[in-house]
């Protein structure tokens, strides 16, 4: 796995971000690190677009370190920016909610950020995501879409709330919906996935749900050359084809990196475990499919403004 450290230029920031930098304030450098790679086309890329927007809103300099997948790389890692002088990292996954609880009392003036995990310390915080209502939504479209009255989901673990989510919206827009629940045990296991992927589309599925952002695109490519249908997952990706992605789940984590930046920034960040939904901004559907008829998407997004108001959803 490739490792690299970068300072990355302002030049770059074209990318993501918009306006001037905010004046100074208690950001002085911001550290990204990822388990796996930066060009996922998924997860870790829309870190490294959030480190992006920090520059840019910010005007701080921001570094980025890859393949950061244990505590002792982890460590080192930390040393590095602390070197540097930075002030503010990143962990980009759960894993890290462990890894900073056992150093952060190490580096006092550094704040650590981890994602649905469980951060203690008084200087580390947890960002989660509410995963059920973007997956309930997301069912609710693949069960009208279907034609086969089977769909599928294929995720990378059985505590995701996006699962469960989209069983419940499926069920709720068809009852006698089949809906195939498949774990692959890893979010990175690209052969187990499409080997699910086959069994699921063997037994009839027509809509796909590929839940895990390192299986996520080689599913969803095999799953639009088999001329079916999928759930988008994290970023919206209906680039991959209109005919193919009917809508997606996304979680705007760029857009949250920035958000909790500033709040960093104008100490304002809380400690400890902090969720985001819809009425955050965070989360949303994305584009819908020519294929998915205007009357539904009425109706759904009907849905979702009532349950940004009113924190309720349709089967509730």
């Amino acid at each position: 796995m490739l490792k690299r450290f970068g300072l990355i230029l302002l030049s770059l920031l074209l990318l993501g971000g918009c306006g001037q930098p905010l004046a100074s304030g208690k950001v002085k450098k911001v550290g990204l690190l990822v388990p796996e790679t930066i060009d996922d086309q998924v997860w870790g890329t829309k870190g490294y677009r959030g480190l992006l927007q920090i520059q840019t809103r910010l005007g701080v300099d921001v570094f980025f370190k890859e393949g950061m997948n244990s505590q002792e790389a982890v460590e080192e890692a930390v040393k590095e920016f602390d070197r540097k002088g930075v002030n503010l990292i990143y962990g980009h996954g759960n894993e890290y909610a462990a890894f900073f609880n056992k150093i952060s009392e190490e580096y006092p003036d550094i704040h650590f950020i981890s994602f649905n995990g469980d951060a203690r310390m008084k200087n580390t915080t947890s960002l989660n995501f509410e995963g059920y209502a973007m997956g309930f939504f997301g069912g609710m479209v693949a069960s009208h879409m279907s034609k086969t009255g089977n769909i599928a989901i294929i995720a990378a673990y059985e505590w995701q709330p996006e699962v469960e989510g989209f069983y419940d919206g499926a069920i709720f827009e068809k009852k006698d919906m089949k809906v195939d629940i498949r774990y692959v045990g890893h979010w990175d296991d690209e052969k187990k996935a499409l080997d699910d992927l086959d069994e699921a589309l063997n037994d009839g599925a027509d809509v796909i749900y590929p839940a895990g952002d390192g299986f996520n695109v080689p599913v969803l490519e095999k799953v639009k050359d088999s001329g079916f249908y999928v759930i988008g997952y994290i970023s919206d990706q209906s680039d991959f084809g209109k005919s193919t992605v009917l809508t997606s789940t996304v979680q705007h984590v760029d857009d949250l990196y920035e958000l909790t930046a500033e709040k960093y920034n104008k100490d304002e960040l809380e400690s400890g475990n902090l969720s985001f939904d819809f009425q955050d901004g965070v989360i949303t559907l994305g584009k819908f499919s020519p294929e998915v008829d205007s009357d539904y998407r009425k109706k759904l997004n009907s849905y979702i403004n009532t349950y940004k108001n009113t924190g309720k959803l349709p089967n509730q």
